[in-house]
């Protein structure tokens, strides 16, 4: 059985940062809905609550990078937002390998700076652990902070999200992922495991 609660309640009105309606996808996870979108919408106003003056983003690929991405661009942040992987400090790496979602790239001086790690979907944590252990590879930051589009729960680690725009419950065999089209347009990517 799946449940949704959202940590600010739904979007109210403002405009369509994709620039329309047309093209927005809902995902249905049986009596579920999620709209990425909306969804999007209540991560901008709690990602612009948590930044200061020295905060930096770094999206987690792939999903979180589109989100650290686009929210540079929507809080008109100077420079571009960073993007880390998870594959070299994975607990996992011997079965996964590198994958192909990219590699770490820290425009900036990670030392002495508020990080704000972006992710679409917060499971287990075992991803957040390999992101902290490659964020500390390139310097030593003043604080580090988590905002997820969703936190599903399943934690296996202590880990947990400053902000998360919604709470989901999901079976185990069900993974949840963001996709983007090729306009910029985010939804949710469902499917059995």
């Amino acid at each position: 059985m799946s449940t949704l609660t959202s940590a600010a309640g739904p979007s109210q009105g403002g405009s369509d940062p994709s620039g329309g309606s047309e093209g927005r996808v809902a995902t249905s996870l049986g009596a579920l809905l999620l709209d990425a979108e909306a969804l999007y919408k209540e991560l901008l106003r709690g990602v612009q609550l948590m930044s200061g003056p020295n905060t930096r983003l770094v999206g987690i690929t792939s999903g979180g990078a589109w989100l650290a991405e686009r929210l540079q661009k929507d809080m008109n942040l100077p420079g571009q937002a960073g993007k880390i992987s998870s594959a070299m400090h994975r607990d996992d790496f011997a079965q996964r390998g590198l994958s192909s979602g990219g590699q770490t790239v820290l425009p900036f001086d990670v030392n002495g700076a508020d990080i704000l790690i972006l992710d679409d979907v917060l499971y287990t944590g075992r991803t957040l652990r390999a992101v902290i252990n490659e964020l500390f590879d390139y310097g030593r930051p003043a604080s580090v902070k988590l905002a997820v589009l969703v936190d599903r729960g399943g934690r296996e680690l202590p880990v947990q999200a400053d902000f998360a725009a919604a709470r989901v419950t999901l079976a185990a065999n069900q993974s949840l992922a963001l996709a983007r089209s090729d306009a910029g347009v985010f939804s949710f990517d469902v499917k059995d495991v």
